[in-house]
């Protein structure tokens, strides 16, 4: 076979064309060799001597399509109204198959002929002509564009009514029927026969279908949605309008475009959800309240693709929750009340956080609606005019956790419960206070030696920094540096004295505490007469310690000192963990067997206040006792144990302790204010009132400073020479460099 161009009879060759392409486009059986030879008919009709036949070839195929059309009209016309749909199923499905192998036939043509003829994808895209008007298309696009206007355009009244009619008896019947496949490939034709085009190709199938199945699908909504809120109660109601919701997205991916789906749930939503919000935000307090967890899921899945359709339920949400934390603080046991208070605490927010996850899905609105609640509940105030006590109360359950005393807990208990209290931290508002008192419970349990383990010790204070950053946990670090340095001091000093040749005659160790990191100054005792037993101890750690560093001052805080006494006067040695004072108070009758109260307090010398607590703390474990102003030692005390510890009692709060702390925490606050000013000033130099207040709130984040707080920062900073108001403003300040 030659592929040179050559003179053709075009009437001829179209003879043979024509007859295997009524085969191809009713799908009858066309021989092989028929349609390889068709191939080559079409190849040389298109390089044809001496003028190519192509568009003779384009025009006589585009006739003999519509005229099949057209004669498949006539059949499916005559068919009647009933057999409409089934007709026009059958004939598309044969005839969109056929197009298609026509499409292969005429391959020569498409590529060599009219693509190099067609407008580029530029001009139909962004030009003003349409790709319809006289311009040729490849075949398959040819025969789908006949179809369109010589089979759809004439039918387009009578199967739009059938169609919208079908679709309505599938939503009464609920189910999918044998006709779906019907509906859905009829349907899905009018997508088909555009898609080929660039511009628009969905333009046919929504304005001849989807704006008239919008329309009715509005309208039945409607009354759907009326007739329910008739018959069912809000619960029922919303069960129904999911269930109606679900229906319609399976009917509209079996049979309708992709396309339709986003717009017939914003449909379903607007009638059935949208314009019935009021009943729903209505019964919506009343679910929340009862924690109706299968209504709320149902009001939530209902509401949260609504604009603003949540904020209502959002906001129910937030107060319930601070309503029933508030009841919970209000109602805590006040003996142990910090452990009442973490516990029960992280049981509301547990429980209110599932429900976050489980029933809103963990929607961000609900989740922030939690935090919100849970700031409130958190820093509550109980009494108006009085600090939250929240602060206080988590640093001692911390204490608690962290101390020896914490029995009948594994380390991953232990663990487990401190970081359920970095939950409780995090909403803290006033960080600095709770700072003052981990760090005052943290210095008794070094101090003391009461911490379960150094590792969980450290552990929690890598969770706050985690929370709060280094500088929150800076002087916590400092105060463990100090215990370490204090180990390696105290080796290096028995070292030494052993080489003396000198004995102590008792053991003595001691903690170097850096004044800045540790809050331990504020309650010094300076009245105080040593017993002469410890005198040399410290003298001579004294003399070793300026050794090592000059220009060091050390101060003695006897108040925080403890040592062991062996009692050796009763029917069985006893080892006792005492504290300074009371062991002072001890070690006077190594001289006398009797005293008088008033004796012991002039020889030892301290306030009032010290000694009646150091003395009383002796006469309640009975290791001494006291008739009519005669003070002697208990001969005849006897204990189970032979080990004891009675400094427990002194190592709890004072109601001074805490007034202590919570003033310190005052004056600093006052500092952390004016160093913040003076930053701020300086690096913007000029600033308005409203300014200034704004970059401190933004700035503080350990505490919430309040207005009056800062303007009195102000004002010190102004009096101190750091800020002047500004001439020209009444409300400006400027930094005085």
């Amino acid at each position: 076979m030659s592929l040179k161009p050559k003179t053709i009879n075009f009437t001829e060759k179209w003879n043979s064309l024509q007859e295997t392409m009524k085969g191809v486009i009713t799908l009858d059986r066309v021989p092989r060799d028929a349609w390889n030879e068709r191939f080559n008919d079409v190849y040389s009709m298109c390089v044809a001597f001496p003028e190519p036949l192509g568009d003779q070839l384009y025009d006589s195929t585009k006739l003999f399509l519509e005229n099949h059309v057209l004669e498949l009209l006539t059949i499916i016309q005559t068919g009647g109204t009933e057999n409409l749909l089934q007709n026009y199923y059958t004939y598309w499905q044969k005839y969109s198959k056929g197009v298609k192998y026509l499409h292969s036939l005429y391959q020569y043509l498409n590529n060599q002929h009219i693509k190099k003829h067609r407008m580029s994808e530029a001009e139909i895209l962004y030009g003003n002509i349409t790709p319809d008007i006289d311009v040729q298309m490849e075949v398959g696009e040819l025969g789908l564009d006949i179809w369109k206007h010589n089979m759809i355009m004439p039918l387009k009244d009578s199967m739009l009514k059938l169609l919208l009619d079908e679709i309505d008896k599938q939503r009464h019947i609920k189910s999918m029927t044998k006709s779906t496949d019907i509906i859905s490939t009829v349907i899905k034709s009018f997508v088909i026969v555009q898609a080929f085009r660039k511009k628009n190709p969905l333009e046919l199938y929504q304005v001849y279908f989807e704006e008239p199945l919008l329309k009715q699908s509005s309208e039945y909504f409607k009354c759907q949605a009326a007739r329910l809120l008739q018959e069912c109660t809000v619960s029922e109601y919303m069960v129904k309008v999911l269930e109606i919701m679900k229906e319609e997205s399976l009917m509209s991916k079996k049979i309708f475009d992709d396309s339709t789906y986003d717009k017939l749930r914003e449909r379903c939503r607007k009638h059935m959800v949208g314009d019935h919000l009021d009943v729903l935000h209505g019964e919506s307090e009343a679910m929340i309240k009862e924690e109706r967890r299968e209504d709320m899921l149902h009001i939530y899945l209902l509401l949260r693709d609504i604009k603003n359709g949540m904020t209502t339920l959002v906001d129910i949400f937030r107060e319930h929750i601070k309503q029933h934390g508030i009841r919970v603080i209000e109602s805590l046991k006040q003996e142990q009340i910090y452990l009442h208070f973490v516990e029960e605490v992280l049981a509301v927010h547990k429980k209110y956080k599932c429900m976050v996850i489980e029933v809103f899905q963990n929607d961000l609105s609900f989740s922030s609606a939690l935090d919100k609640a849970f700031t409130v509940i958190i820093n509550y105030k109980p009494v108006k005019n009085l600090p939250s006590k929240s602060p206080e109360y988590l640093s001692k359950y911390c204490d608690n956790l962290l101390k020896k005393t914490s029995k009948g807990m594994f380390d991953y208990e232990i663990d487990r419960k401190l970081l359920q209290s970095i939950t409780i931290f995090k909403y803290i508002d006033d960080k600095d206070v709770f700072q003052k008192f981990y760090q005052r419970h943290l210095a008794k349990r070094l101090i003391h030696h009461q911490s379960q383990s150094m590792d969980g010790e450290e552990g929690m204070i890598n969770k706050l920094k985690q929370a709060c950053g280094y500088e929150f946990t800076n002087k916590l670090h400092r105060m463990f540096t100090d215990i370490r340095v204090s180990e390696g001091l105290n080796a290096k000093f028995h070292n030494e004295f052993l080489k003396t040749g000198e004995e102590l005659n008792i053991s003595f160790s001691m903690y170097v505490l850096q004044t800045g990191a540790w809050p331990l100054g504020s309650s010094v005792v300076s009245s105080f007469v040593i017993p002469k037993e410890l005198i040399p101890c410290m003298q001579y750690f004294e003399e070793f310690y300026k050794a090592k560093f000059n220009g060091r001052k050390l101060t003695w805080l006897h108040h925080h000192c403890q040592g062991e006494l062996k009692l050796n006067y009763l029917s069985k040695p006893y080892l006792v963990t005492m504290q300074t004072f009371q062991m002072a108070i001890m070690l006077l009758f190594e001289n006398r067997d009797v005293y008088k109260c008033t004796e012991l307090s002039e020889l030892l010398q301290l306030s009032s206040d010290h000694f009646q607590k150091h003395f009383n703390s002796l006469l309640e474990c009975k290791l001494i006792l006291m008739e009519d102003d005669n003070v002697t030692l208990n001969m005849e005390y006897a204990n189970k144990r032979t080990k004891l510890r009675i400094t427990s009692a002194l190592q709890k709060d004072t109601p001074q302790e805490i007034e202590q702390t919570v003033n310190s925490i005052e004056d600093d606050r006052k500092t952390y204010l004016q160093a913040a000013i003076v930053r701020i000033m300086k690096a913007r130099k000029l600033l308005r009132h409203n300014q200034l207040v704004n970059e401190i709130l933004s700035q503080s984040t350990t505490f919430a400073p309040t207005i009056a707080l800062i303007k009195k920062s102000i004002e010190t900073l102004i009096d101190k020479g750091y800020l002047e108001r500004t001439p020209n403003s009444a409300d400006g300040y400027s930094y005085v460099a």
